[in-house]
């Protein structure tokens, strides 16, 4: 969605959301989402990423809101760390934390290295935690009664064979999403987590590509449709809005009785 086609906010809330792999995809629908909502947005990605963390911080700013691009690591606990600390020295504030940072990778069980996982798991479990525990921390010492929403998956509830380390990432967010809920509940902090289906992003036409390979080099794009019609109910792929809006209502008052929760938004893929 381009920025030309978001409406201006029209009652600012004074509150500052992180999304974190907000430069593009699934992350910037999030962050353009939040900005309309009438949150300031921090945009967060690697620093190889840093010229699309400017660009989206620019779309922010041009549906209204503040926005600032802080490059970090998020599978490093002290850059996570510094992400939270200049986000609040920069704005004066956290509300809401969106974890969405993630990566994925096809390949069978049997041929993952230590490398492998350890990239895994770093980014898609370590990462979400470091965002939890730092932004958890931020708020409690400031009294904010906050949001932290974490990025899960349909594979958090049934895994797809060739994305086994990937899903089991996922179904530990579940897990740290409740065990987070549960300790900071007392603090008025709601936690809770997304997850998405078959979206049109670069991540699935990666995920497309390699089970291609995998089924005898088939013509691009042909995975990807193969599952969106056998497992979809609503018979279309997701797009990164539908995600966003999903998130929107987790960072909303709307869902201020919500917590622990893992919202599946599929399309009616999964029945959780």
């Amino acid at each position: 969605m381009s920025s030309s086609s978001l409406s201006p906010v029209k009652d600012a809330l004074n509150k500052t959301a992180i999304v974190t792999g907000s430069a593009r995809g699934i992350g910037k629908s999030i962050a353009l989402r939040l900005a309309r909502d009438g949150f300031d947005v921090v945009i967060n990605d690697i620093s190889a990423a840093q010229s699309s963390i400017d660009e989206t911080v620019k779309e922010v700013e041009k549906v209204g809101r503040k926005s600032w691009g802080i490059a970090a690591d998020v599978s490093n606990f002290d850059e996570v760390k510094r992400l939270v600390a200049e986000t609040v020295k920069k704005s004066g504030r956290l509300d809401v934390m969106v974890a969405n940072a993630g990566i994925a990778a096809v390949k069978a069980l049997k041929d993952q290295d230590g490398a492998d996982l350890k990239r895994m798991f770093d980014v898609n479990i370590h990462g979400v935690a470091n965002c939890y525990i730092n932004a958890a921390n931020a708020m409690i010492e400031s009294g904010t009664k906050g949001r932290i929403i974490g990025a899960a998956s349909i594979v958090a509830y049934k895994p797809f064979a060739l994305l086994t380390p990937y899903s089991a990432s996922k179904f530990a967010v579940r897990g740290l999403t409740q065990g987070a809920a549960m300790e900071w509940g007392k603090y008025g902090i709601r936690v809770n987590a997304y997850a998405p289906g078959i979206v049109g992003t670069g991540m699935w036409d990666l995920i497309d590509e390699e089970l291609g390979k995998i089924e005898g080099n088939v013509e691009k794009g042909a995975m990807k449709k193969k599952y969106v019609g056998e497992l979809t109910n609503l018979g279309r792929e997701s797009v990164p809005e539908d995600v966003a809006k999903t998130v929107s209502f987790l960072a909303s008052e709307e869902s201020e009785f919500l917590t622990g929760q893992t919202i599946v938004c599929d399309g009616g893929i999964q029945y959780a």
